[in-house]
C-alpha cells in the first residue's frame, strides 16, 4: 500500500449502533476511511469482494454467516485478506477458530479507540494484533491437548445433561465407551468430574447452549 493512500476498512457488525460508534473513531484518524458497512456475514463476502478494503473488522456473532465462516469465505477469494475480529466474545475457543481462519488479530469492543486504530494500521502493513488479555486465553488454549470430534460431541451431549447411557442412546455406542470417553474428556481439560467439564466448556466456548 502506498504511504499516501488512505487505509480502506470494512465494517461486518449486525448491530447498527456498533458500526457507527467503529465509524466515528476510524472518523478520528485522518488516514482512513470507511467503504463499506456490512449489517451480515453474507454481506461482509460480498463488500469484500466489490470494495477490495485494506482491513476488514469481522464481528464474531452475525446472521446468515458468522465470523469465522465470514473470514473463511473471505480469504478463500482473497487469501491475503487482512481480517481483524471486534467481538465481546473473549473465550479462548473463539479466538483460536479465528485465528486459525486466517484472522490478523482479535479485538475485544470493550478495548480502547487507540487500539483499535493501531490494529488497524498493523493489519494494514500485514502485521498480527493480539492485545495482552487476548494472547493469554490463546496460550490458555494452547496448554490443552486437543479434543476429538467423538469427544466433542460427548461434551455437548453433556452439557445438555444426558447420562451416559443417553448419550451412548444418542451416539449409537456402548455406555463403556461413552465413559472412556468421558475420562480422556477430563484428562485433556484438567477438571475433575463432569460438572467442571461442562462449566470449563462453556467458559472456553467449547460447548455453547441455545
Amino acid at each position: 500500500m502506498d504511504k499516501a493512500e488512505l487505509i480502506r476498512v470494512l465494517i461486518a457488525d449486525d448491530h447498527a449502533v456498533v458500526r457507527q460508534g467503529v465509524a466515528a473513531i476510524i472518523g478520528t484518524d485522518p488516514r482512513m476511511t470507511i467503504v463499506a458497512e456490512a449489517k451480515n456475514g453474507r454481506e461482509a463476502v460480498e463488500l469484500f469482494r466489490q470494495e477490495r478494503p485494506h482491513v476488514g473488522l469481522i464481528d464474531l456473532k452475525m446472521p446468515e454467516l458468522d465470523g469465522v465462516g465470514t473470514i473463511t469465505a473471505i480469504r478463500a477469494e482473497t487469501p491475503n485478506a487482512a481480517l481483524l475480529v471486534l467481538t465481546t466474545y473473549d473465550r479462548d475457543e473463539d479466538i483460536y477458530r479465528s485465528l486459525q481462519a486466517g484472522a490478523k488479530g482479535y479485538l475485544l469492543k470493550g478495548g480502547s479507540p487507540q487500539e483499535l486504530l493501531e490494529a488497524i494500521r498493523g493489519a494494514s502493513r500485514g502485521q498480527r494484533y493480539l492485545p495482552p488479555e487476548v494472547a493469554q486465553k490463546l496460550a490458555e488454549h494452547v496448554m490443552y491437548p486437543e479434543l476429538t470430534e467423538r469427544e466433542l460431541e460427548v461434551l455437548r451431549l453433556m452439557a445438555t445433561g444426558k447420562t451416559n447411557r443417553e448419550v451412548g442412546g444418542v451416539l449409537f455406542i456402548t455406555e463403556g465407551t461413552v465413559k472412556a470417553h468421558v475420562n480422556n474428556i477430563l484428562t485433556k481439560m484438567g477438571v475433575r468430574d463432569r460438572t467442571q467439564a461442562v462449566t470449563t466448556a462453556l467458559k472456553r466456548g467449547l460447548v455453547q447452549l441455545d
